[in-house]
């Protein structure tokens, strides 16, 4: 009867139809029900084999295959019809069988890892509502979210005011910072080009993030035009280069006009001295940006803040909340000292068709001309919905507990027989790593010396079982070398 009744319904939909360049565009296309329920036994996927096996230590953190390997296993190949619903969940299985698992206890290889709940959720949410921050009329929420985590921010960096906006990756964040202290030096850049610019030089750490050599690049500043300055043994900038570069500089004729400072760098995890570069910055009129985009979460610690003494005479902070604090990627605020609305100055065009200034609402919450981005993401949402459930002193806990952990690592690496700060097979105990999947562990060689390993804590699932593991580990698959 029921089938019956579906065919009276497909014919009357036919002879109602209306055709526009042979295309039937009565009702929807997508099968809704079919749709959600594919959803929810996804869901039930990503639930058993990613989320709750998050902790297990006895899963491997990754299932390694060649890429040729993995091309073959995956099936690639995009076709003129779709597939089934079943063969897409078992190519979700599949992706997710053969990636790397971040969230597991032993994923040591980059400057974040570990899960968050409260966080994984608001992804999920903002993934459903798929909006996009740049006016208060389509993203209300995220818009308000946004702006009071950017002034909690700004309270923790010392600041009395402040502006700011979240960014994708800590790379853009630099590359924002560095466009708008040349604004600020020469503001007639945005509409004139650089034809009548002097040339500029900047100054950092030779310790710094790649991104500023891709920024310096981008923006046409020029990679030669980086004066990079020497650091210590511990790989912190020190401030006597720095004050001979600039004085270098204007006896070149450049004109100087950014300083770069690191909290937290790459490779050592070392903290400028913020202080003594700031007298250098206030004394020939420089703006000051500190990168602590690995850093800038000590700032919560009540114990470990003095790691960052002096950020609050920086003019601009990047910091993200998805490397130590576990917000999720991407998680990344540029954050400025200026609240005289310069970010929107030096970034706006002024679109018409989103930014009228004639709306049934303050204006002032249409944030999207700061950023040099249309379409936006509410990034900030997973660090606010993680720090309502977790607390401020959730939050610090997680620091002050990475940062034991680490010296606890240290201190059992002084007493073991066979491990050095500088490994030569490095890379071939990584190797024999990952293809066991026991636990992925970063290396790389500096200042001419051989390779070595990195090891990073963050995730809150990490315990003191696990750096023993870590250094049982290497021993085990290092005994024949």
């Amino acid at each position: 009867m029921e089938v019956g009744i579906c065919k009276q319904d497909m014919l009357q939909k036919k002879k109602n139809a209306v055709l526009v360049d042979g295309v039937i565009l009565n009702g929807p296309i997508m099968d809704s029900k079919a749709g959600e329920k594919f959803v929810e036994e996804a869901c039930k996927i990503i639930m058993e084999e990613v989320i709750q096996k998050a902790n297990d230590v006895t899963e491997k953190v990754c299932e390694w295959r060649a890429p040729e390997t993995l091309k073959k296993i995956l099936d690639l190949e995009m076709r003129d019809t779709g597939e089934s619903h079943q063969k897409l969940l078992q190519l979700c299985q599949d992706v997710i069988q053969y990636s790397v698992k971040t969230s597991h206890p032993r994923f040591f290889n980059q400057l974040y890892a570990g899960i968050d709940y409260y966080s994984l959720v608001a992804r999920f949410i903002t993934e459903a509502l798929n909006p996009s921050v740049y006016t208060y009329e389509v993203s209300p929420v995220f818009l308000l979210v946004e702006e009071t985590v950017i002034k909690k921010m700004i309270e923790f960096i010392g600041w009395e005011e402040g502006d700011g906006i979240f960014n994708p990756g800590g790379s853009v964040s630099n590359m924002y910072a560095m466009n708008l202290a040349r604004y600020k030096f020469c503001p007639e850049i945005k509409e004139k080009g650089l034809s009548s610019l002097p040339r500029l030089v900047l100054f950092t750490s030779e310790e710094c993030h790649y991104s500023m050599k891709k920024a310096a690049s981008f923006l046409g500043i020029g990679t030669e035009n980086v004066y990079f300055i020497k650091t210590d043994e511990r790989g912190k900038m020190i401030p006597e280069e720095l004050e001979k570069q600039v004085q270098r500089a204007r006896k070149e004729g450049s004109a100087p006009f950014l300083v770069c400072a690191t909290a937290g760098t790459t490779v050592l995890g070392a903290f400028d001295p913020l202080d003594e570069i700031a007298d250098i910055c206030e004394k020939h009129g420089l703006w000051l940006h500190v990168d602590a985009s690995w850093g800038g979460s000590a700032l919560i610690s009540r114990k470990h803040c003095r790691l960052l003494h002096g950020i609050h005479r920086a003019d601009s902070v990047a910091w993200n909340p998805h490397k130590m604090l576990l917000a999720g990627i991407q998680c990344c605020a540029l954050l400025v000292k200026d609240n005289s609305g310069l970010l929107k100055k030096c970034y706006s065009a002024k679109a018409a068709y989103l930014f009228q200034q004639d709306k049934f609402y303050d204006v002032s919450y249409d944030t999207g001309d700061k950023s040099i981005q249309c379409s936006r993401r509410p990034d900030a949402f997973k660090f606010w919905l993680m720090w309502k459930a977790l607390g401020t002193t959730g939050l610090e806990e997680r620091v002050n507990r990475a940062l034991a952990l680490a010296r606890y690592l240290v201190e059992e690496i002084k007493k073991r027989e066979g491990f050095q700060l500088l490994l030569e097979v490095a890379p071939i105990i990584k190797e024999r790593m990952m293809k066991k999947g026991s636990m992925m562990l970063g290396y790389q060689p500096h200042r001419g010396k051989v390779n070595f390993f990195r090891q990073v804590v963050i995730s809150p699932q990490v315990s003191r079982e696990d750096m023993d593991f870590l250094l049982d580990e290497i021993e085990l698959l290092a005994k024949d070398l």
